[in-house]
């Protein structure tokens, strides 16, 4: 009789020491303070996600605080990020919006590690293909890989890819970068309608371009073979002020369009998206290694005007326009690369929704001002303050993207 109290005792201590391991998990995992969640916990759980009445959606979610942002130090990573969306190089003076990670529905994305990053991306070539939007995706790749630190080991190889700056240009048309422990490289190539523009025989200014809208850019085409992961965007160039402005003549089926056929902009980008669509999901099954995403498009947040009128997003506070993205509809907000990507190889990278959401984020504001201001005799000359909210100060936003991208990877 005595041994069977001792044990009830026994279990009832196991028991209560069961609960109490429990509770402490319960108060270690919260929105501020989440477990570590490695990449093969992610496919685990959207294995078992999938199964259930659950099914892990990366576009829908809710931004949620975390301590341990921002993944890497906008002062440090002045090795790859542009100071112009370096925010805290610019002087800007609120960084709450730092604090926050993308938390998706029905699953995990993993802690980013830079370490296991390269473990998986041995002897891998990831491109990024697109406008300035796919250019700030890089550089925060580029920052998240090497901590934002310094990092003299790593290789410019652009000219492997024939990208080095022309006599007389501002920068090259992108640039490779190869990180030699593991033969890593990260590239970014410039296209911003991701269609072939090939210059036209005309000697007089301006020089006219064909813009072969049924076409993928020729550095595409040339290189797809060396690539094992492949990012595509476009979307912001495509308005007629920028056509005309590049002095881009369209072309389909190698001929000038004329009329009517394509005369409306958002027409001709649809059908460029579902041609490089087409085009890439035919190459797929030649390069069996290759996974290749197609970026939606980052919103811009324009308040009293717009781009050319001088309109401001200077907002400071974070998820003003809420924080949650819900609903059991997967169709994403960029209609034109969803479509063009359903039933094909490409997997969409579904960013608009959850960006849309943050537009406190952007490196506009009337607080983003230089710190040192130049003086001219006694004269103090002062930047003018930057009116831009297309483009992300850095660390932000484009963070999440590629967090959500390699969870997929």
């Amino acid at each position: 009789m005595l041994g069977g109290k001792s044990y009830i005792l026994r279990g009832s201590v196991s028991l209560a020491l069961v609960i109490l391991i429990l509770f402490m998990i319960t108060l270690l995992v919260s929105e501020d303070n989440p477990l570590h969640t490695s990449l093969f916990d992610v496919k685990r759980q959207f294995t078992a996600s999938s199964s259930s009445s659950s099914v892990c959606n990366f576009a829908k979610g809710r931004w949620v605080k975390d301590r341990n942002r921002p993944l890497y130090s906008g002062f440090e990573c002045k090795q790859w990020l542009s100071t112009m969306w370096s925010c805290r190089v610019m002087g800007r003076p609120d960084f709450s919006f730092e604090g926050y990670r993308w938390q998706p529905q029905g699953c995990n994305t993993p802690n980013f590690d830079r370490f296991t990053f390269f473990n998986r991306m041995q002897n891998k070539t990831i491109a990024f293909i697109g406008d300035s939007l796919g250019r700030q995706q890089f550089q925060s790749l580029m920052c998240m890989a090497t901590g934002g630190e310094e990092s003299p080991e790593v290789q410019n190889v652009g000219w492997e890819y024939g990208l080095v700056k022309p006599k007389g240009a501002i920068r090259p048309d992108g640039w490779a970068y190869r990180f030699p422990t593991t033969n890593t490289t990260i590239l970014y190539y410039w296209s911003a309608s991701l269609s072939d523009l090939v210059p036209m025989n005309n000697t007089d200014p301006p020089h006219l371009t064909a813009m072969h809208l049924d076409r993928p850019p020729a550095f595409m085409r040339n290189y797809l073979h060396r690539f094992d992961v492949l990012v595509l965007n476009t979307g912001h160039h495509w308005n007629r002020g920028k056509i005309e402005g590049n002095h881009w003549v369209m072309h389909v089926n190698g001929t000038q369009v004329e009329g009517e056929f394509l005369k409306d902009i958002k027409d001709a980008k649809d059908f460029t998206i579902r041609s490089v669509a087409k085009w890439l999901d035919a190459q797929l099954p030649l390069h069996p290694r290759l996974k290749a995403f197609f970026r939606t498009i980052s919103p811009r947040h324009f308040r009293n005007g717009d781009w050319n009128t001088g309109g401001n997003c200077n907002n400071t506070v974070p998820l003003s326009r809420g924080s949650e993205i819900t609903g059991d509809d997967y169709g994403s907000v960029d209609t034109a690369v969803e479509s063009s990507v359903n039933g094909t190889r490409i997997k969409i990278l579904d960013v608009t929704a959850l960006s849309e959401l943050r537009d406190e984020a952007h490196i506009s504001g009337s607080k983003l001002k230089p710190r040192k201001p130049k003086k001219v005799s006694n004269v103090t000359s002062t930047t003018p303050i930057v009116n831009d909210c297309l483009h992300w100060c850095l660390p932000g936003i484009p963070d999440t993207w590629n967090e959500l991208f390699i969870a997929q990877i």
